[in-house]
């Protein structure tokens, strides 16, 4: 008996010491308890009142710098080449046939910004756009020919393009053509981005600049801006998208990072991914946020209350941001329960020497 009472009094000073050494990340759950906190550390439970505060995105799209294009007219450039037709004379094309492309047939911009044309010898084409190109010649033939009809176009785009790189399917050269070429048609063209590529981060160097242009924006609002007009020596890249995670943690039924370079996420559904809280072990009054000011020293600690119902829908409306961290506390019970598990095969070893004793 004097064994059973020395190892009584053992596991009661062992409970005492457990409540507060049982390994387990503790955060006090009660405001009485929140006011011992350092001022360092603030505590905002989320209500009806301030949840409004808390549903916006951290990473709203912005309009791009970007200096704009007001509009696209090509301009003819060196190494591009010109099909020309005047009507009802066929002299003075050179035919394309099964063996020669309108490429091959046509007359090719030389480094001076000229071609030469029967008759007429040398026209100024570098910097033209082709309808300037066909005035120019109809009325220079006209000294040759009455009233010439032309049709001048570029038969193959050389002198002018963009380039996309990064996390692209099919990173390539672009040649810009007489129609216009916007940034999301480009990245369509290069076979668009990658699972891992991060559109939001799509930047475009322009003279020597970079400038972000959040293609997101575009794709998600509508943002005119950050699907803009691309010119000649363009390069756009597309970054490889970086991890953006929160943390969920504690007495959850599957603790795990969150992923949150996908799509906002919310507390409701963050929970609700790793198979909700789990309800015999986990304090629903203790639902935290933890997150790092951005400019000061400390912490702001968002507490959902999600023993009620109306709780959980406010967590459909508290987004996540990248380092959160949620830590779900565990019951009192669940800790004494915890406690008194890992003693019972003790307390059988020490019935067991007194049952011994007594033989």
């Amino acid at each position: 008996m004097g064994t059973w009472t020395r190892f009584l009094g053992a596991v009661l000073a062992t409970l005492a010491l457990a409540a507060c050494t049982d390994g387990h990340v503790q955060f006090p759950v009660t405001l009485e308890a929140q006011s011992s906190l350092p001022p360092e550390v603030e505590v905002v439970a989320l209500n009806a009142g301030n949840i409004a505060s808390f549903t916006k995105r951290s990473d709203v799209p912005r309009p791009t710098r970007l200096p704009a294009l007001e509009a696209w007219n090509y301009r003819v450039g060196v190494g591009d080449v010109l099909s020309i037709i005047v009507f009802d004379h066929p002299e003075l094309t050179l035919p394309a046939g099964p063996q020669r492309s309108a490429e091959e047939s046509g007359f090719r911009v030389q480094a001076d910004g000229t071609f030469n044309y029967p008759f007429v010898g040398a026209i100024a084409a570098r910097g033209r756009a082709p309808e300037e190109i066909r005035e120019d010649l109809r009325v220079r033939l006209a000294e040759y020919i009455p009233d010439p009809q032309i049709d001048v176009r570029v038969a193959a785009f050389n002198s002018q393009a963009v380039t996309v790189a990064g996390e692209v399917v099919a990173p390539n050269r672009l040649p810009l053509t007489t129609v216009p070429l916007r940034l999301l048609d480009a990245l369509a063209a290069a076979g668009g981005a990658k699972e891992m590529g991060d559109l939001a981060g799509v930047t475009v160097k322009r003279n020597g600049i970079n400038y972000p242009v959040n293609l997101e924006g575009f794709l998600e609002t509508g943002m005119s801006q950050n699907n803009p007009l691309l010119r000649d020596g363009d390069v756009v890249t597309v970054p490889r998208r970086l991890t953006r995670e929160a943390f969920l943690l504690g007495q959850v039924d599957q603790p795990a990072p969150i992923d949150l370079s996908l799509e906002p996420i919310t507390l409701t559904q963050a929970l609700a991914r790793q198979g909700g809280l789990q309800e015999r072990r986990a304090d629903a009054r203790g639902v935290f946020v933890f997150r790092a000011n951005a400019t000061k020293p400390g912490m702001k600690v968002f507490q959902l209350d999600a023993s009620s119902p109306s709780a959980l829908l406010l967590g459909t409306r508290f987004l996540l941001q990248p380092n959160d961290v949620v830590y779900v506390t565990r019951a009192p019970l669940s800790r004494w329960n915890d406690v008194i598990s890992d003693l019972l095969p003790s307390i059988n070893v020490v019935g067991s020497i007194d049952d011994l004793g007594k033989e």
